[in-house]
C-alpha cells in the first residue's frame, strides 16, 4: 500500500471517532416528558462551529466556539462561546447569552452559568428577561428552572404596557406571573389619558396578569387628585381602584381623609372609608369623625355617618363640638363661587365648654364667614340662660363669639338663685358678646319681659312685668344690670303677696333643662380622648389671720324707660363662647 493510500485509510479510521466526539453525550436517565427535564438530565450540545476537548485542573471540559447551542428538556441555551463541564453537568456561557424556557420566558445577558443538575442559571451583564406580559432588566439574575422563579439583588427595572416598576431586590414566578419587589420599590402607572400614578414602598407583590399590586407595609400613592397612604392593601393599575387597610389616608390640598379601611376609585373620583373615619380640614382647624365616610372628589363633598359623627372646631382657647346623625362637608369651589360649608342633620347637639350648649334638628356652618345657622326648634343654653326661636344664627369674629340672632318667636329664660325664671320674649332678638361674655340683648318687636326682684339672694321682693315695642338689656359679668324700654313702654310691678302662678310665666314659656347636652353625650366615643381633661389646679390656702374678702352683693337690675327708638334692622347673631364642661 502506498503512503497516500495508508494516510487515506488512517483518516477513514479516525472519522467515526471525530463524529462520536460531536455527538451529544447520552443522558444518564430518560427524559420525564417532551418538556420537563428531571434532575440529573444531561445537557445536550446541539451544535457549534468549533469544538475542542481540554482538561482544566484535572476536569474534562469542552471548549465551544461560534453559534453554540445547548438543550435540556424544555430549556435552550445559546451563546457565542462556552465551556461545558461534562463531569459536573454545567455550562459557562460567554457573549450574547440567551436562555429560553418553554418558548415563553427568554433571558439574555453578557455571561451566564448553567447548572444542569440543579437546573439553575445565573446571567450577568445587561440582563433582560421577557415573557409575553413584561420585560425585566437588571445587572445580574438568578433563575431556578425547577421552581420557575427568577430573582435579583442588584436593582431591577420592570416594564409592561401600562406600568414601570423599580426596586433594589426582586423575584418573579414565571408560573404564577407574580413579582415580589423589595427595598426602594417604585411603581409608576400611566393610563390611557396619560394620567400618572406613582406608588412607593419597601415591599410589593405585583401580578402581571391581573395588574394588581399587593403591599404590606408603609405605602404611598401619588395621583393628580391627591395622595394615598396605607400600611396594607391592594392597588389595581388597570381600574385605578385602591383598597387600603391599616392607617389608610387620602390627602388632598385641602383635606385629609382617613380610616381603618379605605377604597378609592380614581376613575370615578370616589372614595369610601370605614372604621374610625377622620376628615381633617387643613385650613381651619376642623376635624370630623364618624364610622363611615364617603368622598366625592369631583363634587368636593365628604359625608360622614354611623356611630354618631362629631365635628371639632378649635378657635383660640375655645373648642366647638357638634354631633349629629349625618355630617356633610362641602369644599369651596372657586370656579363655581361656592363657599366651604358644613351641614349637620338630624338631632344636632352643640357643646362649647361651660359657656354654650345647644340642640336643633339641622345646622349649617358657613366656614368662610364663621356663621352657624340653627334650624327647626333650636335651643341654646348660655350658663343660666335658655334661648329659643324658630331659627338662630351664631357669628364669631377672630375666633370669639360676637353676636347671636334669634328669628321669630324669640324667647329668653334665665334662672335666678331662688329658681325663679326671668323671661324676655319678642319677635326677634340680637345678643352681643365681648370676650365671649354676654353684654347686651336687643329685643325687636312685640317685646315682653318678666323679671323677679330679689332681696339679696334669699327672698323675692316682687315681679317686674313690662311690654314695649322694643327693649334693651345690659349685662355685666353675664348678670343683668339694666332693662331699657325703648318704644311705647307699659310696665307694672307685682308685690310678693299678690303674685299668682299665672303671673310668673309669659305665654309659650317652656323650660327645657333635661334636653341640655353634656360634654360626654356630644363628644361620645368619637372624641373620647378629649374627655380626659387635666386636673384643675387647687387654689393656695388663705394665710392665717388674713381677713376673708366678702363677695359683693349683686346689683338689682335697674328698670328704666326711654322713648329713643331702636332701629329694627336685622343683625346676624354670633355663637356665644363654648362652656367649659358639664
Amino acid at each position: 500500500m502506498s503512503g497516500v493510500s495508508r494516510a487515506f485509510f488512517f483518516l477513514l479510521c479516525l472519522l467515526p471517532l471525530a463524529l462520536l466526539a460531536q455527538r451529544p453525550v447520552p443522558p444518564k436517565a430518560p427524559a420525564a416528558g417532551p418538556l420537563a427535564a428531571p434532575p440529573g438530565t444531561r445537557i445536550e450540545l446541539l451544535g457549534s462551529r468549533q469544538l475542542v476537548f481540554a482538561t482544566f485542573n484535572g476536569v474534562e471540559i469542552r471548549k465551544l466556539l461560534g453559534e453554540v447551542r445547548f438543550k435540556q428538556g424544555n430549556t435552550f441555551l445559546n451563546c457565542d462561546s462556552a465551556y461545558q463541564y461534562l463531569d459536573r453537568n454545567e455550562v459557562e456561557a460567554f457573549s450574547n447569552v440567551r436562555v429560553v424556557q418553554n418558548d415563553t420566558v427568554t433571558i439574555t445577558g453578557d455571561r451566564g452559568f448553567y447548572n444542569g443538575n440543579a437546573r439553575t442559571a445565573r446571567i450577568v451583564g445587561n440582563v433582560v428577561m421577557t415573557d409575553p406580559r413584561m420585560t425585566l432588566t437588571t445587572d445580574a439574575l438568578d433563575y431556578d428552572l425547577n421552581r420557575q422563579t427568577a430573582s435579583y439583588t442588584t436593582g431591577g427595572h420592570l416594564t409592561d404596557p401600562q406600568n414601570t416598576l423599580d426596586s433594589r431586590q426582586g423575584s418573579y414566578s414565571t408560573a404564577s406571573k407574580v413579582f415580589v419587589f423589595k427595598r426602594e420599590v417604585k411603581l409608576v402607572s400611566i393610563d390611557a389619558k396619560g394620567e400618572r400614578t406613582e406608588l412607593t414602598n419597601d415591599t410589593l407583590r405585583f401580578n402581571t396578569i391581573s395588574k394588581i399590586a399587593y403591599f404590606n407595609g408603609p405605602t404611598r400613592i401619588k395621583t393628580r387628585q391627591g395622595d394615598l397612604y396605607a400600611e396594607k392593601g391592594t392597588y389595581n393599575t388597570v381600574t385605578k381602584i385602591s383598597s387600603f387597610e391599616k392607617n389608610a389616608k387620602l390627602q388632598t390640598p385641602n383635606y385629609l381623609l382617613g380610616g381603618d379601611r379605605l377604597v378609592y376609585d380614581e376613575a370615578r373620583f370616589y372614595g369610601v372609608a370605614n372604621g374610625h373615619v377622620t376628615l381633617i380640614s387643613k385650613k381651619d382647624n376642623l376635624i370630623l369623625r364618624g364610622d363611615v365616610g364617603r368622598y366625592w372628589r369631583a363634587l368636593g363633598r365628604t359625608k360622614l355617618y354611623g356611630g354618631r359623627p362629631v365635628i371639632r372646631n378649635v378657635s383660640g382657647r375655645d373648642t366647638l363640638y357638634v354631633a349629629a346623625d349625618t355630617l356633610l362637608s362641602v369644599e369651596a369651589r372657586p370656579n363655581q363661587k361656592a363657599k366651604a360649608v358644613l351641614y349637620a342633620y338630624p338631632k344636632v347637639q352643640i357643646f362649647r365648654g361651660a359657656g354654650l350648649q345647644g340642640r336643633c334638628d339641622s345646622l349649617t356652618y358657613d366656614r368662610q364667614d364663621s356663621i352657624i345657622y340653627l334650624n327647626k326648634d333650636p335651643v341654646l343654653w348660655q350658663q343660666r340662660n335658655q334661648l329659643t326661636a324658630d331659627s338662630m344664627d351664631l357669628r364669631s369674629r377672630a375666633g370669639k363669639l360676637s353676636q347671636m340672632r334669634l328669628y321669630a318667636n324669640a324667647f329668653a329664660i334665665s334662672e335666678d338663685t331662688l329658681h325663679n325664671y326671668n323671661q324676655v320674649k319678642g319677635r326677634n332678638m340680637t345678643a352681643y358678646f365681648q370676650d365671649n361674655k354676654l353684654r347686651r340683648i336687643d329685643v325687636l318687636g312685640n317685646a315682653e319681659s318678666l323679671y323677679f326682684a330679689l332681696e339679696g339672694d334669699t327672698a323675692t321682693s316682687g315681679l317686674n312685668k313690662a311690654v314695649s315695642a322694643s327693649m334693651r338689656l345690659r349685662f355685666a359679668e353675664s348678670k343683668l344690670q339694666t332693662i331699657s324700654f325703648l318704644t311705647n313702654p307699659d310696665a307694672s310691678f307685682i308685690p310678693p303677696h299678690e303674685l299668682r302662678e299665672p303671673d310668673k310665666q309669659l305665654k309659650n314659656f317652656r323650660w327645657r333643662p333635661t334636653e341640655r347636652p353634656t360634654r360626654r353625650t356630644v363628644l361620645g366615643r368619637q372624641f373620647a380622648s378629649d374627655l380626659r381633661r387635666p386636673a384643675v389646679r387647687k387654689k393656695s390656702p388663705r394665710k392665717s389671720g388674713a381677713p376673708a374678702k366678702k363677695a359683693p352683693r349683686p346689683a338689682r337690675p335697674a328698670v328704666k324707660s326711654t322713648s329713643r327708638p331702636v332701629a329694627a334692622k336685622a343683625v346676624v347673631p354670633v355663637a356665644p363662647a363654648v362652656p367649659a364642661g358639664r
